[in-house]
């Protein structure tokens, strides 16, 4: 906590890599109101993961220096907390808090609800006040936090408490509305055509923020070029049969991410500079492998972490890899698992694609790997002279290279080793 004599200073988390910026997705709490410490007071939001600042220190917040949608870089200035004077301290009338409300930031709760949030008949989660990006999610899913248990400090309802209620198979689901922000509206396409209805979902920061990346490492940064091969599973799925209940009984399931994770280290072993960044001065090859795992969630695309995973066993790798997927998905991950990222995998199959190319590139690596389907099809064999047709379990890898940094023998060489390496996995 760093004190001034303007007051105590509310600043971004610096332990952020290098270039990365945030944006203020929402304050909490409004100029003039007491905050406590440690309680959450600012929602920041990267094209990654939602970050809640909380307070540093006790009093009343005084001044906001960045207001919300705009940017802000790790360590810097946000606004600051003063003292308590003893009239803050005093009950709030009815007439003071929709003044209060009137002057809140745009998205902040009302000081109403808060209150009447913290009084609220029963003990628990519910006589809590809620975030507003908990607030949303309880509207979406129409969803009472009364019936959730918190697993917050003090007990209070977080995100990831609402995403796994809401994702709760057992709950009964509300009908499915048009979404929270949408408008109906009857709209003419560029061609003249009137009198479709549609309705207009505004974009999230975080669906901006993959956009603006996506396009720029695409059409501006590095030029993509795919290759792909074909990869017999067959081994690798009976290698998982016989270890699959071992895994089990402790406590791990076996997926096909994990044996994908452990041939690319085999593969950037035979080709390290697919593990690598183009600077305009040299490329930076790295000594480590920090995994991204593309994995689909409540948000969109989320790229957890796997560090070091060329130190990793297939058990550990398996291990980690369920425990990142589980909390990307819940929304729990915090920012030291979403960065520092080398080489980036994409499992796209799991959910039916045969192929998909080009996968961009995650800047600033140099590659990324694509795994589809997995499904039996009909393969030509020679067998003692004589061409047979077998049915194999198969799926395409493809890997989308920046062409600066790799040719397309390189990259063939890369997929060569990882394929090999799966079709003729062995105890």
């Amino acid at each position: 906590m760093v004190t001034t004599a303007t007051g105590v200073e509310i600043r971004a988390p610096s332990g952020h890599e290098e270039g990365t910026r945030s944006q203020v997705l929402r304050w909490l709490k409004a100029v003039g109101e007491p905050v406590s410490e440690h309680e959450p007071l600012i929602e920041l939001e990267t094209d990654k993961v939602t970050v809640e600042v909380a307070s540093p220190g006790a009093g009343v917040l005084t001044e906001i220096l960045k207001q919300e949608q705009e940017e802000v870089a790790p360590g810097e200035l946000l606004g600051r907390i003063g003292p308590v004077a003893a009239q803050d301290m005093a009950p709030r009338s009815a007439p003071e808090l929709a003044r209060a409300d009137a002057s809140a930031p745009a998205g902040a709760p009302p000081r109403s609800d808060v209150l009447a949030s913290g009084s609220r008949s029963g003990a628990g989660s519910a006589a809590l006040p809620l975030s507003p990006a908990v607030r949303r999610l309880l509207a979406e899913h129409s969803l009472d936090a009364a019936s959730i248990q918190g697993t917050g400090e003090g007990g209070r309802v977080t995100v990831a408490d609402v995403v796994r209620e809401a994702a709760n198979p057992s709950r009964a689901q509300p009908p499915r509305s048009a979404g929270a922000g949408a408008r109906a509206a009857v709209t003419a396409d560029s061609n003249g055509a009137e009198g479709a209805a549609s309705h207009s979902v505004p974009h999230s920061a975080v669906r901006k923020r993959i956009a603006a990346r996506m396009v720029e490492s695409l059409l501006h940064t590095a030029p993509h070029v795919t290759t792909v091969f074909e990869v017999d599973m067959g081994q690798v799925l009976a290698h998982r049969q016989r270890h699959r209940e071992q895994f089990a009984r402790q406590g791990v399931s076996l997926t096909l991410t994990a044996y994908f994770a452990q041939a690319a280290v085999t593969a950037i072993r035979a080709v390290p500079e697919v593990n690598s960044r183009w600077t305009d001065a040299a490329l930076d090859i790295y000594d480590t492998i920090n995994l991204g795992v593309a994995t689909a969630a409540e948000g969109g695309l989320v790229v957890p972490v796997l560090h070091a995973v060329e130190t990793l066993d297939l058990l550990e790798t398996a291990r980690r890899l369920e425990d990142l997927v589980r909390r990307a998905r819940d929304g729990a991950l915090t920012p030291a698992e979403v960065r520092g990222g080398t080489f980036t995998l994409s499992n796209h199959g799991v959910s039916g694609s045969l192929l998909a190319t080009p996968i961009i590139i995650p800047q600033p690596q140099s590659a990324i790997l694509g795994l589809g389907k997995l499904e039996k099809r009909a393969v030509v064999i020679e067998h003692e002279g004589t061409d047979e047709i077998v049915a194999r379990s198969c799926c395409y890898a493809t890997l989308t290279i920046d062409h600066r940094v790799l040719d397309g023998s390189r990259a063939n060489r890369f997929l060569q080793a990882f394929t090999e390496r799966l079709s003729g996995w062995e105890d």
